[in-house]
């Protein structure tokens, strides 16, 4: 291996750290990553993509079961080999895995698979990774150090995973398919995965303490999402929070409460979805002088600097959103931030959110609520897929855009859409955010016919009192 000393040491190779380190070396840095798992990070390997993987098979499911309804298509008896779905998941994660090791190599980027702890403000000392080879290096040197380590699955206290309680990570190598599956959490990992669970057949009991799916998000937007829930046949139990689970034979019951009332629902599987933890422990911050926020959490200030002015930190390790295009997005944000190339600041308003259960959600900015708790005067527009022509054609005709913009000037500040490709088309409104559009401009602008996103011209020419279709 090449000399020890760096302009750039990241920690961690999910999609904040591998795009972060290959924009350091775009900036002519000399870079090096260090990863104890796998390249590409969670992400890649026990989230987003073979998840994503999944869902899809789910969506294929769907669309099999309902060829003979909807289309006129016979296709008989619809059996599925579940181990392949789970296998098909992993071959996407593992080839993507492999495409990040490429890409480092290309963008002359040394890579270390090892474990990382920060020993000073300019060193990082390596450990082997239990049934991995020794690092080839002890320690490296760097002018700074960027720490990426993301975020872990978060359990209830006392609770262990196993003998089919299981999070997000383990749903992804469960190659048998359970019967029954209760969710605790109805935010984007326990939706997409009850989603998933009950495109197979499995009859799925969704759990959440909040008063609606998707705490935090739109409720207009969380209710049509239940509506459609509902509709596949899950159990939506909203206000219930958990307490406790007993082993019964072959399955767990799980007891929740209600306005002081108990219940239990029996199922195979438990999937706990209750969020994640940022992964700030046991990597020498604490020794250094880097200090957390509440919920472990890494502070940070408008450059990404920590409060060790040499080490940055980016992704779910430092705040929420948890998205893996945030981190990508504070990655390049931070290492041009250090070349001096951009001025410091991110805005997370400008960030999106999707879920890819169905119908998918995706959002940009701020809610309704959420302006209106800020004291901005807001106009609302508001147009249903049911009149859009294309849904109505491909048979996806639920949900809507939902546009908040600015009364006075009619900016857009923020959009809520639920539906078919919806974390697909919200990227328009994402841009014409950035650009600081108005709701007269994307209104005025013509959409191809027939497609998804004229439903997003329609809710801006909605909230000018302007909508054609509707």
């Amino acid at each position: 291996m090449a000399n020890s000393r760096y302009d750039l040491v990241v920690i961690g190779s999910g999609p904040g750290g591998y795009v972060a380190a290959i924009r350091a070396s775009q900036l002519k840095m000399r870079v090096a990553v260090i990863e104890r798992d796998r390249p590409g990070g969670v992400c890649l390997n026990w989230g987003c993509i073979p998840s994503k993987a999944l869902l899809n098979s789910a969506a294929v499911m769907d669309t099999i079961r309902g060829a003979s309804k909807e289309h006129g298509i016979e296709v008989g008896e619809v059996r599925f080999d579940f181990t392949k779905v789970i296998a098909r998941s992993r071959a996407a994660a593992e080839k993507l895995s492999k495409g990040v090791l490429y890409l480092l190599k290309k963008n002359k980027i040394d890579y270390f698979e090892a474990d990382a702890v920060i020993t000073g403000p300019h060193t990082v000392s390596l450990a082997p990774v239990e049934g991995k080879s020794a690092p080839q290096a002890a320690a490296l040197e760097a002018e700074r150090i960027l720490i990426a380590t993301g975020s872990g699955e978060r359990l209830f206290p006392g609770m262990k995973v196993g003998d089919g309680v299981i999070t997000s990570k383990e749903a992804l190598v469960l190659d048998t398919m359970p019967a029954s599956v209760v969710v605790i959490g109805a935010g984007a990992i326990g939706l997409e995965f009850g989603y998933f669970y009950s495109a197979f057949g499995a009859k799925v009991t969704i759990v959440e303490i909040e008063k609606q799916m998707l705490p935090g998000f739109d409720a207009e937007v969380a209710e049509e999402l239940r509506r459609a829930f509902v509709k596949r046949g899950v159990t939506v139990m909203l206000g219930h929070g958990y307490k406790s689970m007993v082993r019964k034979g072959g399955l767990w019951s799980v007891a929740v409460t209600a306005n002081g009332a108990e219940k239990s629902i029996d199922a195979e599987v438990v999937l706990v979805a209750v969020g994640r933890t940022p992964l700030s422990q046991n990597i020498g911050l604490e020794k250094i002088g880097v200090e957390l926020e509440r919920g472990g959490f890494i502070k940070i200030n408008d450059s990404f600097q920590t409060t060790v002015a040499s080490i940055y930190s980016i992704g779910d390790v430092v705040r929420p959103p948890l998205l893996a295009h945030k981190a990508s997005a504070e990655g390049i944000a931070a290492v041009e931030i250090m070349a001096g190339v951009r001025e410091p600041g991110f805005d997370l308003l400008a960030i999106p959110g999707c879920i890819y259960c169905e119908p998918e959600v995706a959002t940009v900015g701020l809610s309704e609520a959420d302006a209106k708790a800020r004291g901005i005067e807001v106009k609302v527009g508001k147009f249903p897929f049911r009149a859009i022509g294309k849904a109505v054609a491909i048979g996806e005709t639920v949900g809507f855009v939902k546009i908040v913009a600015t009364k006075q000037y009619g900016e857009v500040i923020g959009c809520q859409i639920i539906g078919h490709a919806a974390t697909d088309i919200i990227s328009e409104v994402v841009l014409g955010k950035t650009l600081e559009t108005t709701t007269a401009e994307i209104g005025k602008t013509a959409h191809p016919h027939p497609t998804m996103s004229e439903a997003i011209m329609q809710a801006a020419l909605a909230a000018d009192g302007e909508a054609i279709d509707f």
